[in-house]
């Protein structure tokens, strides 16, 4: 621990934390050798009073699934009654406890939290993570989900990796860089050196505390005397990384041939049972007493069953330095004792390291494998699994068909890169057009990540064509994939194109009809698909798909609907890939019905699962609407900074309604600060990235206000135009409301006070935020007529609605203007609202409070612990001036 003091003391501060029932996680990351095991091991000599768990990733074992996990709760195990039925469920199943399959990973996210709560109930827990880099990616997603969420739990939780880019659940933790340790710390690893050889050690190690040591131990006793001058010590060149590997290398070479090839068989197995170890050895004619050397070298510790290397370059030294015939040999002993079905996938992956060419038995077992990970969501050890067993295969096609299902369950994982690079390895032409149905669909996945969503909705549609006279079946799927794929590229003739080639699934029509027959023909298919497009009979898709459709027809209540319920199934049936959609719809609608609280609680969870399950295009869409949710409560800073996220993924992929939403946000938030020129600006480039006019039709209010207010009235006229035909065909009354208030805003003044009057009306009942808004024109327009009087009316009711919604900027703009009406607001009239007191997560588990939901329950759809909640709760009540879950209702409802 030389030259540790700063990472001492953060350590120490986590574990003083744990003990005060606040939970954090570190992430130390350094290169090999420079001291990250050593701070773990600190940790753990001061975790007094505190359970110790602790798992070791090993890199023979990254395809393992959950090995990790089930590493570290095993002294545990006993807890899992403890735990709720399907997160209970779920851990057993991916500990092999249970055959039941995992519907869904994020339950093992929730369920790993809920165990290490369970852990810590009786004293803190210390859980230590080592080689995270090496950990089974299931293990480390769990793992690192349940971190990103302690919060009032007495757990402290440290990570050690080498990556400087850990997965992306770690990439979110507080993270340490571990560093070299300065020359009179490393000077003091050296005693019985010569200076002049301690200080060319120095340098040559450049501050790794292994190196240090190991580069002085590969020396003479002559070379440590300095008898034979600098020009004998070992080469400086290669990096630091090489020269440890040689010098384990070297210190392995150095014993006894026996113990040399018992070395390979230890560093080839994965377990670290000596039992295992020594069962394979001894078919190969090695003996217990092999291992006394190494152990004698400090090379391996060996107790009563377990047998460890020193350091994980031990471990790649050892097998590393063997000939390939003795490795290929080693793993075939290791098949021969590995017996029984709680072996099976360790044996298969040994049979794969064994073989030397295309073998259809070994194959199979390693597809059986993968089908085992994907039942438990383990998507990047099924991956991995179909991809070693195309390499195994012989025929073309099978083989297209193991990596098109590695594709497939890389894409699911997160593994953009891998799949691409997995596609890119099919044998093609694919002779089944089922399999080229399959392999278009994943193409499509990787053009939406890194090319065009247009070219994914080409590649889709082309398939199409080639498939839809042999497999009928696969044609719905491809094009309801393409017509999202289209959507989202805004690209209108391309889905002008699919509805006109579907008219047997009256769904697609849906956009062709709006883009090109115009509305009341779409409404009329939709109104006829409504029934249907309930989950009964045509699923989930197709309800989204709809729900959708309710949006671009201002019918916002059916959109919400449809999203609720689609929010409902998804929870209910652990579909947790989809819900950051189905929660992102119900958001869209909430904010279009003027619900901001609701929509943003809603995206908050929806980004939160979207970044989790890695899914980018998503993700981008949602921190748009995020920027959009902020912008209209006035905080600037926020609302720049999602929008500027979300613009950097959206433009350089041509994303229009993505970059559309972003433009929208920054236009909203310099409207809403009286910034009107600089809002046009981005309003109209909004406008010009959406595409086709019905996918900017929300912009327009907000296009002609801010032309109007910037004092370009003329810029305004053709979006008035097309709002009034669009109020026209839709027959809503909100939008309908809008339409009357832009007309008012350019229209002469004796025309407009009719309209703010008719705009009034339709917002009976409506959006209070649109409601206010009408409320604030309609005084200004009174007061610049010199009507103060009955101007402070409005602005009165306008700076009260936007109070309550907590949009500060407008309600700042409303009382501006009543004071220049002649009224003087009281203080308490324009402060913030109780929920605007609170925090994201306070607000979102109040929300779910008020319902009347337990704190079990509302940890379950946040994705927290209960005792989580119930601190949220008990910061919550103080802020909003009551006392108990009872008053919840009543004050959310006010």
């Amino acid at each position: 621990m030389q030259g540790r003091g700063e990472e001492r003391r953060r350590i120490e501060r986590i574990l003083a934390d744990a003990h005060r029932g606040e939970g954090s996680a570190q992430l130390l990351h350094g290169e090999a050798g420079i001291g990250k095991t050593t701070l773990l091991e600190h940790a753990a000599a001061r975790a007094e009073g505190m359970r110790v768990l602790r798992v070791e990733g090993i890199e023979s074992e990254m395809e393992l699934a959950f090995g990790g996990l089930h590493q570290l709760f095993l002294p545990v195990l006993d807890l899992l009654d403890r735990l709720p039925g399907p997160q209970a469920g779920a851990l057993r199943a991916v500990f092999g406890l249970s055959d039941e399959a995992v519907r869904d990973r994020l339950t093992l996210g929730l369920a790993t939290l809920s165990l290490l709560s369970e852990a810590a109930v009786e004293r803190p827990l210390l859980c230590l993570v080592d080689d995270l880099q090496w950990l089974d990616q299931p293990s480390a997603d769990a793992l690192s989900f349940a971190a990103r969420r302690l919060q009032t739990e007495g757990i402290a939780m440290l990570f050690a990796t080498r990556d400087t880019s850990p997965g992306s659940g770690a990439k979110a933790l507080p993270r340490l860089h571990v560093t070299g340790i300065d020359r009179q710390s490393a000077a003091m690893l050296l005693p019985g050196l010569a200076p002049p050889v301690a200080e060319r050690i120095i340098a040559q190690a450049q501050g790794n505390p292994l190196a240090l040591q190991e580069l002085a131990a590969a020396l003479t006793p002559a070379q440590r005397a300095g008898q034979l001058g600098p020009l004998a010590l070992p080469d400086p060149q290669p990096a630091l990384p090489s020269r440890l590997q040689d010098a384990f290398a070297e210190q392995v070479r150095r014993l006894p041939e026996a113990t040399q090839r018992m070395l390979t068989v230890a560093a080839a197995d994965d377990t670290g049972d000596l039992s295992t170890v020594l069962g394979a050895a001894g078919r190969l004619g090695g003996e217990t007493k092999d291992l006394e050397p190494a152990e004698r070298a400090g090379l391996i510790f060996v107790s009563a069953q377990r047998l460890r290397f020193r350091h994980p370059l031990i471990r790649f030294a050892a097998y590393q330095q063997a000939p390939l015939a003795w490795r290929l040999t080693v793993h075939q002993a290791l098949v021969t004792v590995l017996d029984g079905s709680r072996h099976a996938h360790r044996r298969a992956w040994h049979l794969a390291a064994a073989a030397t060419g295309p073998d259809e038995q070994i194959a199979t077992e390693l597809e059986r494998v993968a089908e085992w990970a994907d039942s438990r969501q383990a998507m990047a050890s099924a991956s991995a699994a179909y991809e070693r067993a195309a390499h195994l295969t012989a025929d073309a096609q099978t083989r297209a068909r193991r990596l098109i299902n590695a594709a497939q369950k890389a894409s699911e994982a997160g593994q953009d890169e891998r799949c691409r690079a997995l596609t890119d390895q099919v044998p093609l032409p694919l002779r089944d057009p089922g399999m080229a149905a399959d392999f278009a669909r994943v193409r499509s996945v990787v053009e939406l990540g890194y090319g065009s969503p247009g070219q994914a909705a080409r590649i889709l549609t082309e398939c199409a064509d080639s498939v839809s006279a042999d497999r009928p079946d696969k044609l719905a799927p491809l094009l309801t994939d393409a017509i999202h794929a289209a959507f989202s590229a805004s690209d209108a003739a391309l889905m002008t194109e699919i509805g006109a080639r579907t008219p047997h699934l009256p769904l697609l029509t849906v956009p062709a009809q709006l883009l090109a027959d115009g509305i009341p023909r779409a409404r009329q298919t939709l109104d006829a698909l409504m029934p249907a497009g309930r989950l009964t009979g045509n699923g989930l898709m197709n309800q989204l798909m709809t729900g959708i459709y309710c949006q671009l027809l201002a019918h916002h209540e059916a959109a919400h609907e449809l999203a609720t319920a689609a929010v409902t199934h998804c929870r209910e049936q652990g579909i947790g890939g989809w819900l950051p959609t189905a929660l992102h719809l119900c958001a869209q609608a909430e904010l279009a019905l003027g619900r901001h609280s609701d929509a943003q609680a809603h995206a908050t969870e929806a980004l939160r699962l979207a970044d989790y399950y890695e899914l980018d295009h998503r993700a981008a869409h949602l921190r748009a609407l995020s920027a959009v949710l902020a912008a209209v409560r006035g905080e600037e800073e926020l609302a720049r900074e999602l929008a500027t996220l979300a613009l950097d993924y959206t433009r350089p992929r041509d994303v229009g309604r993505g970059t559309a939403d972003a433009l929208w946000a920054l236009g909203l938030l310099d409207l809403g600060l009286g910034r009107a020129q600089a809002a046009l600006e981005h309003l109209e480039a909004a406008r010009q990235a959406a595409g086709h006019p019905l996918l900017a039709r929300h912009l327009l209010p907000d296009v002609i206000e801010a032309a109007v207010r910037a004092g370009h009235p003329e810029r305004a006229k053709e979006p008035a135009k097309q709002l009034t035909t669009w109020a026209a065909d839709l027959q809503q009354s909100h939008f309908a409301a809008q339409a009357h208030r832009c007309a008012a805003l350019t229209s002469p003044d004796a025309q407009a006070e009719q309209h703010y009057v008719a705009a009034l009306t339709l917002h009976a009942g409506g959006d209070d935020f649109d409601r206010a808004r009408t409320e604030l024109l309609y005084g200004e327009w009174l007061r610049r007529s010199r009507r103060k009087l009955d101007a402070r009316d409005h602005l009165r009711t306008a700076m009260k609605l936007f109070t309550k919604l907590d949009t500060q900027p407008w309600a700042r703009r409303a009382c501006t203007e009543l004071q220049a009406a002649g009224e003087t607001p009281d203080a308490t009239e324009v402060a913030h609202s109780p929920i605007g007191r609170l925090s994201s997560q306070e607000r979102e588990v109040v929300r779910l409070a008020a319902t009347g939901a337990t704190n079990r329950e509302i940890a379950t759809q946040l994705f927290l612990s209960p005792r989580t909640v119930g601190h949220h709760l008990y910061r919550a009540f103080p802020k909003l001036g009551i006392s108990s879950r009872t008053q919840l209702a009543d004050l959310l409802a006010s």
